[in-house]
């Protein structure tokens, strides 16, 4: 876990540098799903649904590349019928993400692609004691601002997230919907 929380003040360190040099970007934090790939414990093989947050920070590089350090959390629980009885499944999901983001404003509408790379971590728990695990994360998405007043706009944004727990690949898709700031 030192180690993720490593990542996320490196990131956080380095987009605060870009945006030092050029004094621009974007703070974002929203309501977000996730659609996930579920293999924990070999019990299931569905695609259970989490509901969370995302919160990203964007320091502009050029007007139209910016670098971003993404974070968010995920939650949610599914009940599943055994020989020996009803088992509940909890996960949280968490994923620390850094990458460059390409937008172009046209109107009040600022249409976004993004690539990242960084961590995932996975805590699973409910009626049995659950594994938790650590796994490398990528995602490729992009999204749309549209703009309420110069520095507020809304935020609608759909991620693929690959990730790998207890050595299985996961592809998820996020979707996520909130409120930009910016400065």
């Amino acid at each position: 876990m030192r180690t993720v929380v490593s990542i996320i003040i490196a990131s956080f360190f380095l987009v605060g540098l870009a945006s030092a040099q050029v004094p621009s970007g974007n703070v974002f934090f929203g309501y977000s799903y996730e659609n996930t790939n579920s293999t924990t414990l070999n019990l299931i093989s569905n695609r259970p649904n989490l509901n969370g947050w995302e919160a990203s920070l964007e320091g502009k590089w050029l007007p139209w590349i910016g670098i971003v350090a993404d974070v968010s959390g995920h939650y949610g629980s599914e009940n599943f019928s055994s020989s020996s009885g009803t088992i509940n499944v909890t996960g949280h999901e968490q994923e620390y993400l850094f990458g460059p983001r390409v937008s172009i404003p046209v109107g009040k509408f600022t249409p976004f692609a993004e690539g990242m790379v960084g961590l995932a971590h996975i805590h699973t728990g409910g009626s049995i004691p659950g594994p938790s695990n650590t796994s490398f994360a990528s995602a490729l998405g992009g999204g749309l601002d549209y703009r309420l007043l110069k520095p507020i706009a809304l935020r609608a944004e759909g991620d693929y997230i690959h990730t790998s727990f207890f050595s299985a690949g996961q592809n998820n898709l996020r979707l996520s919907f909130g409120v930009v700031v910016r400065f």
